[in-house]
């Protein structure tokens, strides 16, 4: 049986909504009342590459996010929202420009409503979680430094090692004449 013609144009819009979602690693919703289409563009501008920002009907997205890992995005989508998809796991500079854009216009009331990140519904108040996540280049950074260090102290206690070893293999002389300068008071 086909849809009725009233029903396709949502259809329509359902799947792009999906669409968009494959890939995406976090959908967050902004509470958009009062927002003019320029802000909305500005704040489209200044995202990242890999982030988008739509404004679609919320019964169009919680039937797309239906049965899908951003179903507990489903309560958020009450009132006025813009979605916001992020197709990386940058997720900080994906929300800044969002915040610089609330400082700018001093919106505190259009602040974000929820969001799923990994399977998990943050509100609100669990935004600053988000924004302080590392960015994969610090993540990188932290690991190669974990990494490193075990592979430091092992080079610092080989050393050690032979330059103990050096010591006992001079004879006395030598070792009294090579430890005398090091220990000397300097003046």
């Amino acid at each position: 049986m086909l849809p009725s013609i009233g029903k396709v144009p949502e259809m329509v819009r359902q799947a792009a909504l999906r669409r968009e979602l494959e890939g995406c690693q976090l959908l967050a919703g902004i509470w958009c009342h009062g927002l003019t289409v320029a802000q909305l563009r500005s704040i489209r501008a200044s995202l990242p590459p890999t982030a988008r920002l739509l404004v679609t009907k919320n019964s169009d997205m919680a039937a797309a996010v239906a049965g899908t890992r951003w179903e507990a995005l489903r309560p958020c989508a009450r009132g006025m929202n813009a979605w916001l998809f992020v197709r990386s796991d940058e997720i900080p500079p994906a929300l800044r420009p969002y915040r610089d854009f609330q400082k700018e216009w001093k919106l505190q009331l259009n602040d974000f409503t929820g969001a799923v990140y990994e399977g998990r519904l943050y509100g609100p108040d669990d935004f600053a979680q988000l924004e302080a996540m590392p960015t994969r280049a610090q993540s990188y950074q932290y690991l190669l430094g974990c990494l490193q260090m075990p592979a430091v102290n092992v080079l610092a206690v080989l050393r050690a090692r032979q330059e103990a070893m050096a010591q006992a293999d001079k004879p006395p002389a030598e070792a009294e004449a090579a430890a005398a300068p090091a220990t000397a008071p300097e003046k």
